[in-house]
């Protein structure tokens, strides 16, 4: 009798771990969003331009993904491309950073500028990556945004800057600030001649880049949910010692309290630029760039 009651079968079936389970999934087979927790293939998830099919939450693109979805056949001419940091100011440990972050992303810095087309229009064309040093802002990405801007202005073509940073890059000190008022002036000098100039805001764009270039478009668009301003939340509540609202400085709060023209799912963000573009340019000055 006591020898059946231990030999029974159990009626209940044991769950692996939450380790046991991580551990049978491939590396890099599967992501999960971090605003519904939804897990989804990546290779769905890339069909789905890197949006959760979830909730709408729009992952962080890098450059090279940004350029692949808007420009035709995502063909970029890239400008300045032996373009790399240095280290003026001699800071400690600057040139092992950006050493590593060259490494594991491929870059040469934050920020990659070039020419292409979208929908056959001509444009210049700037993307900046957070994935290298939080895309912040050093005398590499203030260089290669005015020669960006001075390159369009000299060809008589449309300006486009997706911008993502972290804010001024502090191993370059002062020289970094002095970004903000170097690309600041070539985007007013643009805009003078009548230069059209579209700033697509994306998630994060804190610090000298919204105080900067990102807020001086003619258009100024943002992704969903991007999170832009010039100091974080976080610094603002202890500051002003009061609870900020769930949304703030999303790309839905700021629409609503006139800091953007329109916000822009990823799936329409090419139409919208190509929209944009026939708005101010013909198939001829296409053709002839006059």
């Amino acid at each position: 009798m006591f020898k059946d009651l231990f030999n029974k079968k159990r009626k209940y079936a044991t769950i692996p771990s939450e380790n046991s389970k991580r551990d049978n999934i491939p590396e890099g087979l599967m992501n999960k969003c971090p605003k519904c927790g939804t897990i989804q293939f990546n290779k769905e998830l890339e069909k789905n331009l890197k949006v959760c099919s979830g909730c709408g939450y729009h992952f962080r693109l890098n450059a090279q993904e940004r350029f692949q979805i808007t420009l035709d056949d995502g063909r970029i001419f890239e400008f300045d491309s032996d373009m790399i940091s240095e280290d003026p100011l001699d800071f400690p440990g600057y040139k092992e950073k950006i050493a590593k972050h060259q490494d594991k992303t491929g870059f040469k810095d934050s920020i990659i500028t070039g020419e292409g087309t979208i929908g056959g229009f001509p444009v210049v064309v700037a993307g900046m990556s957070f994935e290298f040093f939080g895309g912040s802002m050093g005398s590499v990405v203030g260089e290669k945004v005015t020669r960006a801007i001075e390159t369009a202005m000299n060809k008589n073509y449309p300006l486009l800057i997706f911008s993502t940073s972290g804010g001024a890059r502090m191993e370059e000190s002062i020289l970094s600030l002095m970004q903000m008022a170097k690309t600041s002036a070539a985007i007013q000098k643009f805009s003078d001649q009548g230069g059209l100039y579209i700033s697509i805001i994306t998630d994060p764009t804190f610090g000298g880049v919204p105080a900067s270039f990102a807020m001086l478009g003619d258009y100024i668009i943002a992704e969903p949910g991007a999170a832009f301003g010039f100091t974080g939340r976080r610094v603002i509540e202890q500051t002003i010692r009061q609870k900020l609202p769930e949304t703030f400085q999303t790309a839905e709060f700021n629409l609503k309290h006139g800091q953007l023209d329109k916000v822009v799912p990823r799936d329409q963000m090419r139409n919208t630029l190509i929209k944009l573009l026939d708005l101010h340019l013909t198939k001829e000055e296409n053709e002839y760039g006059e």
